[in-house]
């Protein structure tokens, strides 16, 4: 049942991103709104798969990269979508989407794999620590989205290309919203992640720091967005300014998580 649902859900966030790009091509809001609906219905699917995983394996799926990312990219669409009750930004789905399908590609290589909990994750906070970490981060993901938007849509605009492109994009105004409220849920639920993270990595190692990689590059990261937010909400910027420093923070978040992957050894390697 679970390959199915899992196949199910790949397949509709691949027609929504299909339909996402058509709808910026042909310019045409009402394939994003159709495109949404398919979003919506492969985050029903893709729900129905994580309760199903979890059924069968009595714990949420958090063992290795492959579980990690398939959880950010059901996390990812579920805020998505419920943004789509609070601004008109529909049309954003087509910067979303592609990275919740890539996400979904990446997790595709080991949705099929068994794997044992180890019992340095048999506890009550690890999943709490892991939810939060990654519901932070998609966030930030969702955040850099907004802002890649603002960035084309402003260049349309100073450019006086409002009835292309711009015509059917959001408002600057709505993006630079989300931008916002994506940073200020963000950070406080990342460092919560981060502080059950330390407490737990005491109980089960003796301290609650290791100069692991992945400890290192996520207190960077945790570093970029508290500079960013202070910039945000003490000196007060917003708009053009924090697009850019918002998709700058997450590039960097990607570049020091695949090669904090890729090139060093890590302790929060458990597959």
């Amino acid at each position: 049942m679970t390959p199915f649902l899992f196949k199910a859900a790949f397949c509709a966030y691949l027609l929504s991103t299909l339909g996402y790009v058509t709808s910026i091509l042909g310019k045409r809001v009402r394939i994003a709104r159709a495109s949404l609906w398919l979003m919506s219905a492969a985050f029903g699917f893709h729900s129905l798969f994580l309760l199903f995983r979890i059924v069968e394996r009595g714990h949420i799926p958090i063992l290795g990269y492959h579980e990690v990312l398939n959880l950010f990219a059901w996390i990812m669409a579920g805020i998505f979508i419920f943004f789509q009750f609070r601004t008109r930004t529909v049309v954003l789905g087509a910067f979303v989407s592609p990275v919740v399908l890539l996400m979904m590609i990446y997790a595709s290589r080991g949705i099929g794999s068994v794997a044992v909990m180890p019992a340095v994750l048999k506890g009550n906070l690890v999943p709490v620590h892991v939810l939060l970490s990654v519901t932070g981060e998609a966030l930030f993901a969702l955040a850099s989205c907004a802002g890649a938007m603002y960035l084309l849509q402003d260049h349309f605009l100073k450019r006086k290309k409002a009835r292309r492109v711009s015509s059917i994009l959001p408002s600057l105004g709505d993006l630079d919203r989300i931008n916002h409220l994506c940073l200020l849920w963000g950070f406080p639920l990342l460092t919560l992640g981060v502080l059950m993270g330390a407490f737990w990595a005491r109980v089960v190692w003796g301290s609650s720091w290791q100069w692991d990689p992945k400890q290192v590059w996520t207190l960077a990261v945790w570093g970029t967005y508290a500079v960013l937010l202070h910039q945000r909400l003490a000196i007060g910027w917003k708009g053009h300014k924090t697009a850019v420093f918002s998709l700058l923070a997450f590039l960097f978040f990607l570049t020091a998580f695949l090669v904090g992957k890729n090139l060093f050894p890590t302790i929060h390697r458990f597959v």
